[in-house]
């Protein structure tokens, strides 16, 4: 195996192959082994955790990725080759990778662009063509790619030394950038990775930050609050990300729906987080509502914006394909929110995408996509109430 990748890192400098992979058109839909195990893994977790990919139906939902985190490292070799760690992985990455594949799914891997990874592990720095032809002989799809240990790195700079990296090696990876947000990844990375952080980690809390002396992990509304700004910097094969999922790790079975729903709104990335090999029937429910991922997956790319604002009720806008329209009724507070929506007072027109919807012009069904009903048209007011900590989420299409 040495001899191979030497010989395929050897091509790559001498003639400096590069080639740009057309990946992520929607955002990435997968499974991340960080939020629920940290450090806590092994291959039987992954195969197992691929296994109920599979048996759960979330693959059918369109969940592709089975993504490692952090901590699946052993060492370098004297060569400067780095290898999974043996007793965790006794089998080997490569078969992990080719179970993983059998299973009709792709696999992901995590590294750092410093020195060491965030638990301590070797990073890619100074090795970063080594490391990502290793993958490719491994049979990865996926990279995560963290920013500890970088000390005066340029961000912009490291992650653009991956990104060749990747396309010398020659196999298509989704790349994705994980600085937080902290040098605006959104400003320059749209040519270098598929998605990019955009804050710090997320935490399974509804509006929190827990320090941690020099950083914080955030709630969910504290994250959704930092996307307001950047939503014209995503689109098909460029994505904000605002950290993984938190849907069933410990929040209330509202705070779940409406982190979801709100994900799909930002057409975020649907990574998961949970331990999906033993979760309830109201988790899977959620991470697998057809309805909503499709609002996530539309053809179109567009991240919704806030439209309505009065405190704790809150209206977020998507623009759809077809002319469609996705509308999520956010109540933040503590009390439920009765509300009456007169449709003809509140036209929509979005600046990104230029599409405008007249509601005093056009009719729309209206489609409730958790209670999977119709309910009505725009003809008629619309009079609901929202719970605390919860969504309306409708879809709009023009009445034929």
């Amino acid at each position: 195996m040495k001899k191979i990748l030497l010989a395929a890192i050897t091509l790559a400098s001498l003639y400096g192959f590069s080639q740009k992979f057309d990946l992520a058109k929607t955002p990435p839909m997968g499974w991340n082994s960080w939020n629920t195990f940290a450090c806590n893994i092994n291959e039987d977790l992954i195969r197992k955790t691929a296994d109920a990919m599979v048996a759960t139906g979330m693959k059918d939902a369109g969940y592709v990725y089975i993504n490692l985190d952090d901590c699946w490292h052993g060492e370098r070799d004297s060569q400067g080759f780095i290898h999974e760690d043996a007793i965790r992985f006794p089998s080997g990455m490569k078969a992990l990778a080719d179970y993983v594949h059998s299973k009709g799914l792709k696999i992901g891997i995590y590294s750092d662009a410093g020195s060491q990874t965030c638990g301590g592990k070797p990073g890619s720095r100074g090795h970063e063509y080594q490391d990502a032809i290793t993958y490719a002989y491994w049979g990865i799809d996926y990279l995560k790619y963290d920013w500890c240990s970088t000390g005066e790195l340029n961000a912009a700079e490291a992650y653009k030394t991956m990104r060749d990296a990747i396309y010398a090696a020659g196999r298509p990876m989704v790349f994705s950038i994980c600085e937080w947000g902290q040098n605006k990844p959104w400003t320059w990375a749209k040519d270098v990775g598929h998605l990019w952080r955009t804050t710090g980690d997320i935490h399974n809390c509804w509006d929190c930050e827990m320090g941690f002396g020099t950083w914080s992990k955030l709630g969910v509304l504290s994250i959704l609050d930092k996307q307001a700004e950047l939503r014209k910097y995503a689109g098909p094969g460029h994505w904000n990300d605002p950290d993984m999922l938190e849907v069933g790790n410990g929040m209330s079975l509202t705070e779940d729906r409406a982190h979801f729903s709100l994900w799909c709104m930002l057409a975020a990335p649907l990574i998961a987080g949970n331990d999906i090999r033993n979760m309830s029937k109201e988790t899977l429910e959620i991470l697998t509502n057809k309805e909503a991922i499709a609002i996530n997956q539309d053809e179109l790319g567009v991240q919704c914006y806030k439209m309505f604002d009065r405190g704790d009720f809150e209206i977020y806008a998507k623009p759809l394909s077809h002319n469609e329209l996705a509308l999520c009724f956010l109540n933040r507070g503590e009390t439920p929110y009765p509300f009456e929506f007169n449709w003809k007072y509140y036209p929509v027109f979005d600046g990104i995408s230029g599409k405008s919807y007249d509601f005093e012009k056009t009719e729309f069904n209206i489609r409730d996509c958790w209670q999977k009903k119709d309910t009505g048209t725009t003809t008629v007011p619309l009079k609901a109430t929202v719970q605390p900590h919860d969504v309306i989420l409708l879809r709009l299409s023009p009445r034929k």
